[in-house]
């Protein structure tokens, strides 16, 4: 197929590490080359644990095999080989990812603070912020108490910088739980008789604002709806 020549590059060649970088994969394989891997919606990778390895299912884009298992890629946006100059490139387009331990927050909060776009749609500009989806922009604006509709530049430094702090916490704590909770009952408890079991956030995806019970509202901001509570989030 139109994908023969990128896989005959690393066909039997060893993987020495992935590197994540925001929404996408970088594989540097023993050869000197680096493939990228970006999900997209709709990517998707399969695990077969154990040395057999199963058959192909449906359309796989990459599988990597050892002894311990087998990993198939699935309807990612782009999945190529090419060089270390090319990474450099892509991460070149890229904000800084709030997860790394070298990102410098300096940059996205400079980025933020000029624009007179709306905060909101910010949030979802990978050239200002590196990863941060749908979920976590409507989290830590609304923990922050902050209206997605309001431009960065009427942001204080104070607030900028808050939501830088409150991305990484939460960023981090998916990656420790594997999932996306971004409850913190410690710092907001939530008043007796509105918890619900299985709560996992605060206004994405609700009905009404786990906090304050008003109706969450949403509005499109780059290209995705926004949630937010027109309460606790009023400008």
């Amino acid at each position: 197929g139109r994908f023969a020549a990128d896989a005959a590059l690393v066909n039997g060649v060893v993987l020495d590490r992935i590197e994540p970088y925001g929404k996408h994969l970088f594989y540097w394989w023993a050869n000197g080359l680096v493939g990228h891997v970006h999900l997209g919606l709709f990517g998707k990778f399969r695990v077969a644990a154990g040395p057999q390895v199963p058959a192909v299912q449906g359309m796989v884009r990459m599988r990597m095999s050892s002894d311990g298992g087998t990993v198939d890629l699935a309807g990612p946006t782009d999945c190529s080989i090419g060089s270390a100059d090319d990474r450099d490139a892509i991460i070149g387009r890229l904000g800084p990812d709030p997860l790394r331990r070298d990102a410098k927050p300096a940059d996205a909060l400079a980025r933020l603070r000029k624009s007179a776009q709306p905060i909101g749609a910010l949030l979802l500009d990978q050239k200002v912020l590196a990863g941060v989806g749908n979920v976590y922009r409507a989290e830590a604006l609304f923990v922050n108490g902050i209206n997605p509709a309001r431009p960065g530049k009427a942001c204080t430094d104070e607030e900028l910088s808050a939501v830088w702090d409150t991305v990484v916490t939460m960023l981090r704590k998916g990656v420790k739980d594997n999932r996306i909770i971004t409850i913190d009952r410690k710092r907001f408890p939530v008043p007796k008789g509105q918890a619900r079991r299985g709560d996992t956030t605060y206004v994405y995806h609700r009905d009404v604002c786990l906090l304050c019970d008003t109706p969450v509202r949403t509005v499109e901001l780059g290209g995705r709806a926004c949630y937010y509570c027109p309460t606790c989030q009023p400008r």
